[in-house]
């Protein structure tokens, strides 16, 4: 925990800490400072470290405020100086005031994480047309600004020029940085590596992806969770009950049992200091605000206390399948050659026709053919029929004319082999999409294609089944296609060709079944189902504001592993959320039995009270330090 070392209030209320701890030790061993001086010295420590503590509790006293907690404190130092016990009452109040400025100082370690995201955006943009910086909430959408290399991206936008690597660990957690080149989107906040740039600005200064994360963190962050609010509730009640309690204390033994006044106001004091709320109170927030901070320094931003709690409870997580367990983008996995033809000729030939296509299947053959060292073959007369496929004509292979497409496109033109057709049925068994080509007679060959799963899905999936979570896909994809992804990532039930009302439903009927369901989706087309969830989990939200806004926790990046983590570290938070409760509970307990029973002691209760709140707060605050191996 970092203290504030330049705060000079700080460094007085240490000051005076030590000074009077001092003077309380020599009283133990029979050193008192001499009367009448002895009042006015611990009077000044009271009213110099405490007043605000004694104004607010005489505040409370004439409002009737019984839940106060500077009441207790108040009470307790009056009725203290009125026993003479002097150095007493100064560490009660010093020590009280210690304590609470500790819970600040947790509370402010706690969302340095959420500090820093603030910190990591400029305030102003060079524009490129005036030559000068401008403050960027006076940058319109469509200015041209310019970024230095080693100078962090002020503003979201396009590149127009200049290729450069950029770092967008701020928004995704991502500690590699990314090429990007002209036409790619960045991000405010994220750092320009190597390279100037010039971006076409596509946000305002409060639009940006950047400013929404901040935003919702720090809304999140003021969110209270579940337990903040029972033990806030509590509380009120509590602080009540124990002054109820601490006027038993007094009146039981002196007014029925007639033994000593002045020692059992004593006990009753020691009840009032060991009784203070304080650990009680700080051990949710600091450990909610440690966590959240700790989750968007990953890359996952989530919208409240409640949230992390309820990670915990979840049985079951329903999840997408396209562009959360696998990219959204097709590759080639398979190339079928017939009709004797070389695997350099169909791909290649292909390459060169699907080349003036723009479909992602297109594409991936381009890539494919790249990769393989085939470069695509020129051709002419390209045609595409819509929803079937496409001709041209090659100038490398005699003139051939290409046929590229389904199986009945190429019906349409050639006779196919049942060869052919066993094998596209074969791909349609693995959820593959078939693309036959032809080059004028027969089938010349086959490439089958299957969206990429991501590298990190099938551990992140092993890992929540570890959890014995029940894992469930819905996917909008054929049955077939579905049931292929799931069957790779080691997912037993699926269901395919949903549309979005019907993974909504499918998200009520699970809820029915397991009680706790989060979703897990990309944040536009599975909003329905996200919003049905018990927690709704979208997946590679940066860039995307429905995503952001709508989900009730935001994956910045693509890495499914951070759903585990999540879990983890919500379990973590649970416990020691418990673990710092029944802790502060029990050394309250124990402090309250012996007032009872007539043998507390003020000093040690207040002590203990402090040391029981400074243990809370260390404990809360290395949450912020949790890492996805831990347990």
């Amino acid at each position: 925990m970092k203290l504030p070392i330049k705060d000079k209030k700080f460094i007085f209320l240490l000051f005076a800490i030590t000074i009077v701890v001092a003077l309380e030790i020599l009283s133990i061993i029979g050193i008192h400072i001499p009367m009448p001086y002895a009042p006015f010295v611990f009077a000044f420590f009271i009213i110099g470290i405490g007043y605000e503590v004694l104004i607010n509790g005489f505040k409370a006293i004439f409002k009737l405020k019984f839940s106060s907690i500077n009441l207790l404190m108040t009470i307790a130092v009056v009725a203290a100086f009125y026993l003479g016990e002097y150095p007493e009452a100064a560490v009660v109040i010093v020590l009280y005031v210690l304590g609470e400025r500790l819970e600040d100082i947790g509370l402010e370690n706690s969302k340095s994480a959420l500090d820093e995201l603030i910190k990591k955006v400029p305030k102003t943009a060079f524009v490129k047309t005036e030559q000068i910086s401008i403050p960027i909430n006076k940058i319109a959408v469509g200015t041209i600004i310019q970024v230095k290399p080693g100078d962090m991206i002020p503003l979201d936008g396009k590149i127009i020029s200049g290729d450069t690597m950029v770092d967008e660990a701020a928004i995704t957690g991502e500690p590699l940085p990314k090429d990007k080149y002209p036409g790619d989107i960045v991000f405010a906040g994220t750092l320009n590596k190597n390279s100037f740039i010039e971006i076409e600005t596509t946000k305002l200064s409060i639009d940006t992806t950047f400013s929404k994360i901040i935003r919702l963190t720090f809304e999140a962050a003021a969110s209270k969770s579940d337990t903040q609010k029972f033990i806030q509730k509590f509380s009120k009640f509590y602080t009540p009950t124990i002054i109820g309690l601490a006027v038993l204390v007094l009146v039981i033994p002196v007014f029925i049992l007639h033994l000593d006044f002045d020692h059992w106001l004593k006990q009753a004091i020691t009840l009032l200091v060991i009784a203070c709320p304080c650990a009680l109170v700080i051990s949710t927030p600091v450990a909610i605000y440690a966590a959240i901070g700790n989750a968007s320094a990953k890359g996952a931003l989530v919208k409240g206390g409640k949230y992390i709690e309820g990670m915990a409870r979840i049985k079951a997580i329903a999840l997408d399948k396209t562009r959360t367990i696998t990219y959204g983008n097709p590759i080639v996995t398979d190339v079928f050659l017939l009709n004797e033809t070389s695997r350099e000729e169909l791909l290649a030939c292909t390459a060169g026709t699907e080349i003036f296509s723009e479909h992602p299947l297109a594409q991936a053959i381009v890539t494919a053919s790249k990769k393989e060292g085939f470069e695509p073959h020129r051709a002419e007369g390209f045609k595409s029929i819509m929803g079937k496929g496409a001709i041209a004509k090659c100038l490398v292979c005699e003139d051939e004319t290409v046929y590229v497409g389904k199986l009945e496109f190429i019906k349409e033109y050639h006779e196919v082999s049942d060869e052919a057709e066993k094998i596209v049925q074969q791909l349609a068994s693995e959820g593959k999409t078939s693309v036959v080509v032809s080059f004028g007679e027969g089938v010349a060959g086959i490439i089958g294609l299957t969206d990429e799963i991501k590298p990190d899905s099938i551990k992140a999936i092993k890992q929540l089944q570890a959890m014995n979570i029940e894992l469930i896909m819905l996917t909008g994809d054929s049955k077939k296609a579905g049931h292929y992804v799931a069957k790779q990532v080691g997912i037993e039930k699926t269901f395919g060709g949903l549309l979005p009302e019907d993974k909504s439903n499918k998200i009520k009927d699970l809820i029915h079944q397991f009680g706790d369901v989060a979703m897990v989706g990309d944040g536009i087309n599975d909003a329905p189902a996200l919003a049905q969830s018990t927690i709704g989990i979208a997946m590679g939200a940066a860039g995307s504001d429905t995503a952001i806004e709508t989900a009730n926790i935001a994956l910045l990046n693509d890495n499914l592993s951070l759903i585990p983590f999540l879990i983890r570290l919500s379990k973590k938070t649970l416990t020691r959320i418990k673990t710092n409760t029944i802790g502060a509970i029990a050394v309250k307990i124990i402090f309250i039995i012996l007032a009872f029973l007539g043998y507390s002691n003020l000093v040690f209760a207040i002590a203990a009270d402090v040391g029981v709140t400074l243990i809370v707060i260390l404990l809360s605050l290395n949450l912020m330090k949790f890492k996805s191996t831990d347990t």
